[in-house]
């Protein structure tokens, strides 16, 4: 029983010359994949979520006996199947596509990201220019989004975005409209992305291929790449306590770009906060030493407050100044009017254990259960959604 489970669970199949045993099901592509060999893919990515759809070309294989190239994202292994990832027909196939691919792009140094994966797997084919004309009109770049630059003259339409922002994300902002060499992508009803009803999530920036979707940050008022990150940073996102896996990139210890991490609660999905809300981290105005207020300003009904010179009112202290002052007034508060005269409110950028300490904290040490989180505000109406 065990060895017709194993048989009818694998496949044996033969892989530029070499016997490979994978999981039933799984296309050449994958096969490939985990052999460690890179064949070229532009509308096809490997994440949770993304199906394949084969019509870049870029991934063409030959199969022994078959007389046309097959697209190795789609076509599933087969016992004794018999592929070649390499071969001249398949290499003549890839460079023709990238030369076809290129020729509508802008060159390579004007490219919004010379480093994108378009122009990587076009080096590997030793493509750097096309030997075709123009076939399309220049697009007008759009920079109406606050946070994603597009501009669809690097535009090849594999419809990654589309079926990132329509299945994958499900806010079905992205299509395509017309037919043919018409063919084009579009926000709405053809609407600049600023206008459209894009909620930001940035799933379509992290799956374009070429550039044409790119984080606004990274780029300057042309359009061009004017910050490479030159380290990235594993973390997790700082917001609410889902506990979203990201990765940071960073230029001169600045973050510059987010990009979603393939963790167990978002598998590389990230919400507009998570993708886009970093820029708190480098605010100037942001506290890095704990205040107390001065005594010879005492607190006023009539008092004048401005957040951006905080010093006017308080001063700086050490940590244990500051929680001394704290738990002081706590317990002056707590012997004048009980323990229902405290209360705690939580944050949501705490994570899940965090909230749990300060629930325990204001229920132990104030004796009491007045006790709130912000997220039970902003968040109310997904808790609804849930529930039904």
């Amino acid at each position: 029983m065990d060895d017709q489970i194993t048989k009818s669970t694998k496949v044996t199949f033969t892989l530029d010359d070499e016997q490979v045993t994978t999981k039933a099901g799984h296309t050449i592509w994958q096969a490939a994949a985990e052999l460690g060999t890179d064949i070229p893919h532009l509308c096809y990515k490997d994440g949770s979520g993304y199906r394949a759809d084969g019509n870049c070309r870029a991934c063409m294989v030959e199969i022994n006996g078959e007389r046309v190239l097959a697209a190795s994202c789609q076509r599933k292994v087969s016992e004794g199947m018999v592929v070649s990832t390499s071969s001249k027909r398949a290499q003549t196939a890839r460079k023709m596509v990238m030369e076809l691919l290129v020729a509508d792009q802008p060159t390579r140094a004007s490219a919004p990201d010379p480093k994108s994966q378009l122009w990587a797997y076009a080096e590997t084919q030793n493509v750097t220019d096309s030997r075709f004309a123009r076939t399309t009109a220049t697009p007008h770049p759009d920079s109406s989004h606050p946070a994603i630059a597009v501009n669809m003259e690097a535009c090849i339409q594999c419809n990654l975005c589309v079926r990132a922002c329509r299945e994958v994300q499900v806010n079905d902002v992205i299509g395509l409209a017309g037919r043919g060499a018409n063919a084009h992508i579009i926000f709405d009803f053809n609407d600049e992305m600023g206008a459209s009803t894009c909620v930001g999530c940035g799933e379509c920036v992290q799956a374009c291929p070429t550039g044409a979707l790119m984080p606004k940050a990274l780029l300057d008022k042309t359009q061009k790449l004017a910050i490479t990150p030159d380290r990235q940073i594993e973390s997790v996102c700082p917001y609410c306590g889902v506990g979203c896996q990201l990765t940071f990139h960073v230029k001169d210890d600045k973050i510059v770009s987010v990009s979603g991490r393939d963790g167990p609660a978002n598998q590389s999905r990230l919400c507009v906060k998570g993708r886009y809300g970093f820029d708190y981290i480098h605010n100037p105005e942001r506290l890095q030493m704990p205040l107390i207020r001065r005594s010879d300003v005492p607190k006023s009904d009539g008092d004048t407050f401005d957040p951006a010179t905080p010093l006017t009112h308080f001063r700086e202290a050490s940590w244990e100044e500051a929680l001394d002052v704290a738990a002081a007034g706590f317990s002056a508060i707590k012997s004048a009017d009980g323990p229902s005269a405290l209360a705690g409110f939580g944050s949501a950028k705490g994570t899940n254990e965090e909230a749990y300490l300060v629930q325990k904290f204001v229920r132990s040490c104030f004796q009491t259960n007045n006790v709130d989180h912000c997220t039970r505000l902003c968040h109310a109406s997904s808790v609804a959604a849930l529930l039904e």
